[in-house]
């Protein structure tokens, strides 16, 4: 039973959906239950997954739907995804069916994350130190979540596993070749994307690309994606007179001719999981400037040598790399990009990870 607040959009959903795409049905009879059953991703689960909708609204309200719904499917693995969800799951564990395995899988950096953006992070830290290691197995999207989650808050190594997000680029690229550029005037054509909230550093970038147009006058930059600060960025965009140089373009169900058709792909994020755009991006052949951030930036950096550029996270650093990458002469797209970054991130891969671990935990502890 795969479990998550919504399909409305972002990493953690696709990442949902990309399993449920692939497991391999001979040993393995997915069920998806959703807080909330909205959003543009619900359209690529596949037709033999059955979707319940908890109907809850938020996730802290879902635990007696969570409690009923297991004890009608008494599911062997309850697989979590996104960290107040994963919270309200595990409280939940003395209310489910004995022996249900219980895996979460975390979204992002957490100590980062508390000391940026979360109130009362006091409290969060000591629900994560206190109840996360009930959990059978805590799935990290990089070697930085997990020493984080171990060093930070407690979480005994043995509790922990690896494994990268999949890229499916096939799929990738046949999306991004399904429609034409959207992009006109002389450039360097700029792209970022994800939720507008303070986590993506979409002010930071704002601020950089004033400078980058001091040198390219003509720099355009498209941001896809929707959130809480979409008002206040365009107020800013209009303060630095950048109205005709930046473009919201709102969320986008294909990014990928985006990404395809542009010179460059930012990410200005404070902190990170592991960003599933700059793999997108690389899988297209697309160069990538990063600022280094807590999460796996550094990882995709070593595993994919020359193709990311990673700067500090202040805005003078920011539109430095971008001037230095665009400066360059334009490199020819590489289709086998993902390639350089090893087969870590092969959806064949990943899917193997994911079914050896269903397949494979030891029983549950009584809770």
């Amino acid at each position: 039973m795969f479990l998550l607040p919504s399909l409305r959009g972002g990493g953690a959903e696709r990442v949902a959906v990309t399993l449920l795409q692939h497991l391999d049905r001979r040993r393995f009879e997915p069920h998806l239950a959703l807080v909330d059953a909205v959003g543009p991703y619900l359209a690529d689960v596949p037709p033999d997954v059955p979707v319940h909708d908890l109907k809850a609204g938020r996730a802290r309200y879902a635990m007696p739907a969570i409690i009923r719904l297991a004890w009608k499917l008494r599911p062997q693995v309850v697989l979590s995804t996104l960290g107040h969800l994963n919270l309200v799951v595990i409280l939940a564990r003395p209310f489910l069916p004995r022996g249900v395995k219980l895996l979460v899988r975390e979204g992002i950096t957490v100590s980062a994350c508390l000391a940026v953006d979360v109130q009362y992070a006091p409290v969060w830290r000591w629900l994560y130190r206190r109840f996360y290691k009930i959990s059978d197995k805590i799935i990290c999207q990089s070697d930085s979540m997990l020493i984080d989650l171990v060093q930070n808050f407690g979480v005994p190594r043995e509790k922990t596993v690896r494994i990268y997000n999949p890229v499916d680029v096939q799929r990738i690229k046949r999306l991004a070749d399904s429609a034409p550029s959207p992009y006109s005037g002389p450039g360097p054509h700029l792209v970022s994307a994800g939720r507008l909230c303070n986590q993506k550093g979409f002010d930071v970038l704002l601020d950089a690309m004033a400078v980058v147009r001091q040198t390219f006058p003509g720099a355009h930059l498209t941001i896809l994606g929707d959130g809480p600060l979409e008002a206040g960025l365009e107020a800013q965009r209009d303060r630095l007179g950048l109205r005709e140089a930046v473009h919201f373009a709102g969320f986008q169900p294909n990014p990928y001719p985006y990404f395809k058709h542009a010179d460059l792909l930012v990410l200005a994020s404070r902190y990170e999981g592991l960003p599933n755009v700059v793999l997108e991006a690389l899988a297209l052949g697309v160069p990538v400037v990063a600022t280094d951030c807590p999460g796996g930036i550094r990882e995709i950096h070593r595993l994919c040598p020359g193709s990311v550029t990673v700067c500090n996270t202040d805005h003078q650093s920011l539109a430095a790399s971008i001037v230095s990458e665009c400066l360059r002469s334009r490199r020819p797209r590489d289709s086998g990009a993902l390639k350089r970054l090893g087969h870590e991130f092969e959806v064949e891969e990943v899917i193997g990870c994911y079914e050896e671990l269903f397949s494979f935990l030891p029983e549950s502890a009584e809770a």
